[in-house]
């Protein structure tokens, strides 16, 4: 039965045009079918049943705002699936000048669902580890020290089921990154605040309004960005 599963899934992502739906779900916002068919290239009836196979085999959940309809990945656990499948299609070299811009782009720093991924998502996991705003005796947890400068920062966490924080393994750099609550409330206000900018494609633009914010959180952007 596990066996027939896994083929059922595997099946799902096998299509390319699902495929690139699904990577460009993985920025955590949500997409008409429109905006979807033209990521994948294919006409909207096309994209709409590609989106009710998602839908179907439990990958994406449709949202309806209004007269507005709209597509999202269904569970976080299914962003970190098809992220974890990247990471395996990422090991295939990178062919011409625009695919190797795009590729440095998300190496440095990308959405992964709803938080950083890259160098900066792994680098704002070690600087909060060193300077103690986080905590990994007994699993990750958030000190109160971390408390205190997310909240002078003005990063508000949500309340929910969802853990606050954990390891996500990152496919570019082969090292974790932070998901969870906590680094998902510091992407969406770091967008609002100025600090980051979302350039399409799940990269993130690291503006220079981060610099002082990131310093908190132990990160040295200028050198995070020499060679």
């Amino acid at each position: 039965m596990e066996t027939i599963a896994l083929a059922e899934v595997a099946a799902v992502l096998a299509d390319p045009s699902r495929a690139s739906m699904c990577l460009a779900l993985l920025d955590g916002r949500a997409w008409t079918v429109t905006e979807l068919a033209r990521t994948a290239e294919v006409a909207a009836s096309t994209a709409s049943e590609h989106v009710t196979k998602l839908a179907e085999a439990g990958f994406v959940a449709r949202v309806k705002q209004g007269r507005h309809s709209y597509v999202r990945i269904a569970d976080p656990r299914v962003a970190e699936l098809i992220e974890h499948l990247a990471q395996h299609a990422g090991h295939r070299p990178v062919k011409g000048l625009r695919s190797s811009v795009r590729a440095r782009r998300l190496e440095f720093a990308r959405t992964c669902y709803d938080h950083l991924a890259g160098k900066v998502g792994v680098a704002v996991r070690d600087g909060m580890l060193a300077t103690g705003l986080i905590g990994e005796a007994d699993g990750l947890t958030l000190t109160g020290k971390g408390r205190e400068v997310l909240g002078a920062l003005g990063v508000e966490v949500a309340e929910g089921r969802r853990p606050l924080l954990r390891d996500c393994l990152d496919w570019t750099v082969r090292r974790e990154h932070l998901a969870g609550r906590v680094p998902a409330a510091l992407l969406s206000h770091g967008v609002s605040a100025g600090w980051l900018s979302r350039e399409g494609n799940r990269a993130v633009k690291v503006l220079p309004a981060a610099e002082k914010p990131f310093a908190e959180l132990g990160v040295d952007l200028p050198a995070l960005r020499s060679p």
